[in-house]
């Protein structure tokens, strides 16, 4: 039988996790909420408040919704149909690595229980935690992924807009990866026969580093100069609430364990190869 995974979310993530498991021989089907004019070829669409009919066929589902004050979207609507799905095997939910919260600069992995310092960490938290109850006899996978960035998101395209900004805070790291590192790994899990229960998996490189080298490293490569260094406490004053919020935690994450339970290593294991690869067009 050919498998077939359900996308709830068509978004940078989520539309190349398609296009890698539609070249691994799965069917796929994604839903939207708004039309989406340049969908891939061969990847069904159906409205998110129609998928029921497809949650039931699907054998591999994967959330990229993000919870808001009334909890998860997909739960809310599906929980039932979830509940009642058969053929599926496997369930995959996108969260980030802010549930780790502050850390202070040490590192997390793998086993490191969550400590959510904001609301809207305190929501993924409990979303992992709703959809392991669901996913209860099946294969599941929490992805706690770092900064996504990849081809139209990245430093280069802020360079070039002109609102890039150097933010100097020493000792304080942002983990980051790579959108075609996360459709790597995302597959790498589906495709991975084991016993059913929940897995955290940590999708960050290997190098966390601070803002200002990445924004450095990227006007280097263009050949331009980087904006001036701001001091945090002078750059803070214009910064929104959101922005606030991820520059009040400092920590690292490692994937050493995420990677040897899939049998892969990064592509781009830091910045430098990244943004090599997207000047170059390499993952366009």
């Amino acid at each position: 039988m050919t498998p077939h995974l359900l996308i709830f979310g068509l978004g940078y993530t989520g539309r190349a996790v398609a296009l890698a498991a539609q070249r691994a021989g799965f069917a796929v089907t994604a839903t939207f909420r708004r039309p989406i004019a340049d969908a891939p070829v061969g990847v069904a669409l159906v409205p998110a408040a129609a998928a029921g009919e497809e949650i039931a066929r699907a054998t591999h589902l994967l959330t990229t919704a993000a919870p808001d004050e009334s909890g998860d979207p997909v739960l809310a609507q599906y929980r039932g149909a979830l509940e009642a799905a058969r053929q599926l095997g496997w369930i995959g939910y996108f969260s980030t690595t802010g549930v780790y919260g502050d850390r202070d600069g040490a590192w997390v992995d793998e086993t490191t229980e969550p400590a959510p310092g904001s609301p809207r960490t305190r929501r993924r938290a409990e979303a992992e935690q709703a959809w392991a109850a669901i996913a209860t006899g099946k294969r599941f996978d929490i992805f706690r992924i770092a900064g996504i960035y990849g081809p139209g998101r990245s430093a280069f395209d802020d360079l070039l807009a002109g609102t890039a900004r150097r933010t100097e805070k020493p000792g304080h790291a942002f983990g980051r990866i790579h959108r075609d590192d996360i459709a790597a790994a995302a597959l790498a899990a589906m495709r991975q026969e084991r016993p059913a229960g929940a897995r955290v998996l940590n999708l960050a490189d290997d190098e966390p580093a601070e803002s200002a080298r990445v924004v450095e490293e990227a006007a280097q490569l263009l050949g331009i100069t980087p904006p001036p260094l701001v001091r945090f406490a002078e750059a803070a004053r214009s910064m929104s609430p959101m922005a606030l919020s991820f520059w009040a935690e400092n920590r690292r994450v490692s994937s050493a364990a995420t990677k040897a339970a899939l049998g892969i290593a990064w592509k781009y294991p830091t910045y430098r190869d990244g943004l090599r690869a997207i000047l170059t067009g390499e993952n366009s």
